[in-house]
């Protein structure tokens, strides 16, 4: 079964104006009727990391939540998992697990043997609380730091995470600089190797790339997309601002050319759409 997951949070994140409460939650009241299977609508964590998503509870009080797409919530530690776990709403905890050691200490403040231990505890409080906890393998296709990085790396700690009973992982190209066989082997390795694993691509690119990541990825047998209206967003330690996430009307405009029925309300996608360009260009 393919799945969209649209990710206002990735989008909206690295803004510096602040965007109101009540314009973030029309805005994501609107992406919540289009069909999406799941939204990316905010992040628990500190106000000086992220000040941007601060009102990210607030925002959560102010949803519609009558339609089926699920609400995913980013965090960084513990005690932003507890935060998030606290909320009825929200159906799966995304943390960024990095296979760079120099990002994972950026994102997190922690090595990677220590983000280890914090996801074994999130991965107890998520079982506790009825909540799935989602792996996003940061800079798994590479990095700009020339950290160690192959396939094998990333197959050795999916591995590890699996065994902590992680069944969600998304394999993120964090700053757009995946080579497409590069997407293409490893999601080849991986989903075959784990059939009770969701895997799904977070894939930041310039817009002419993008297509072909896609096809990377899907050739693969990757069913599971994020993606950002219009491609904004992206990660900020990317430093070119054309490297931004995949765009949803390209991404959906691809799936149809492979003939992928998408469950897409069309009046809501473009209310949506516009809203998203009011917002950028106002905010941006």
């Amino acid at each position: 079964m393919l799945k969209i997951v649209e990710c206002p949070r990735d989008a909206m994140q690295g803004i510096h104006d602040f965007i109101p409460t009540e314009l973030k939650a029309k805005y994501i009241n609107l992406l919540l009727n289009v069909g999406f299977d799941t939204i990316d609508f905010g992040s628990f964590v500190s106000p000086k990391a992220i000040p941007q998503l601060q009102d990210t509870a607030a925002v959560l009080s102010k949803l519609d939540l009558i339609s089926q797409t699920k609400l995913l919530a980013i965090i960084a530690n513990y005690r932003g998992a507890e935060e998030a776990a606290l909320h009825k709403e929200i159906s799966f905890l995304g943390f960024p697990f990095s296979v760079s050691e120099t990002f994972q200490k950026r994102n997190t403040n922690k090595t990677i043997a220590e983000a280890f231990e914090e996801v074994k505890k999130m991965q107890s409080l998520c079982s506790e609380k009825n909540k799935n906890l989602l792996i996003y393998i940061s800079m798994g296709f590479g990095n700009p730091y020339n950290d160690p990085w192959n396939a094998d790396i990333v197959n050795e700690w999916v591995g590890k995470l699996y065994a902590e009973g992680i069944r969600y992982f998304n394999l993120s190209d964090t700053v757009g600089m995946a080579k497409t066989k590069d997407i293409t082997d490893i999601f080849r390795s991986l989903i075959p190797a784990y059939p009770d694993i969701e895997f799904g691509a977070h894939l930041h690119s310039r817009p002419d790339k993008q297509d072909e990541k896609i096809e990377a990825a899907y050739v693969a047998g990757c069913r599971k997309f994020d993606a950002a209206m219009h491609g904004f967003g992206g990660c900020p330690m990317a430093e070119d601002e054309l490297v931004g996430n995949v765009s949803t009307e390209g991404l959906i405009f691809y799936l149809k050319m492979k003939g992928e029925e998408l469950n897409i309300n069309k009046e809501y996608f473009k209310e949506s759409a516009d809203l998203a360009r009011e917002i950028f260009a106002d905010y941006v």
